[in-house]
């Protein structure tokens, strides 16, 4: 158990790591919360990866998310992501997709830059912001019979250690929380795991560097967690 992961397989096993190394996610959002879900997921082993996002590198994101910096800044996230993936471990598969997901439209015909076949991955991560896109994620991935997790709220957040891990349905507080569940619930989905604060919002739009850092990475503890479960 020589190599860059050595040290992980002494606390989770050689047959973690190896589960590890032949699982396939599904990332859509490359923030504050999804950089860092990327950053977990790869530093644990994961064998593939499947990165969406449609934005670029703002000055704005230099004080939250993992891929902006002064020399990165105008660049496609997705291709800065993966260039910092393919860095950190070059047996990686990353695939990046630059468009931003809406599912389907009426004519049935995928609105993005080419179509999503979810049933290939075993496990798809949601670290959007927008609702219509996290429902149609959700609901896609409920559809291929693929587990998925959503991050809701982590703006306007201060502790960092509020974090719970649960069911859509016992969330409280979070405004997003409170859409999510409506819409769901409207299209008869439940269980979905999240991740979301209880702690009251201060103020709209703001963030700090280390509060969906955290979000990131405890989604990616819980994606390994469940692919190793059985091993």
């Amino acid at each position: 158990m020589k190599g860059q992961f050595e040290r992980s397989g002494i606390v989770m096993g050689s047959a973690a790591l190896d589960r590890l190394a032949e699982c396939r996610v599904l990332l859509f959002g490359l923030g504050g919360v999804g950089s860092y879900v990327a950053e977990g997921l790869v530093r644990a082993g994961i064998g593939a990866i499947t990165i969406v996002d449609s934005d670029v590198v703002d000055l704005t994101n230099l004080n939250r998310q993992l891929p902006a910096l002064h020399s990165t800044i105008g660049r496609k996230k997705v291709q800065v992501v993966g260039e910092r993936i393919r860095d950190i471990n070059p047996d990686c598969r990353v695939e990046e997709l630059d468009c931003f997901f809406m599912g389907e439209n009426r004519s049935g015909l995928p609105v993005t830059s080419g179509s999503i076949d979810f049933g290939r991955f075993d496990y798809v991560v949601d670290a959007v912001d927008t609702v219509s896109a996290k429902v149609e994620i959700i609901v896609h991935a409920t559809e291929a019979g693929v587990p998925v997790m959503s991050s809701m709220g982590t703006g306007g957040k201060l502790d960092a250690g509020a974090f719970v891990i649960t069911e859509i349905e016992k969330t409280r507080v979070c405004p997003l929380a409170k859409v999510m569940r409506k819409e769901l619930r409207r299209r008869g989905i439940e269980g979905v795991k999240v991740i979301y604060s209880p702690e009251e919002p201060k103020g709209v739009g703001g963030s700090v560097s280390f509060v969906p850092s955290v979000a990131g990475l405890r989604i990616a503890g819980e994606v390994v967690k469940d692919l190793t479960s059985d091993v």
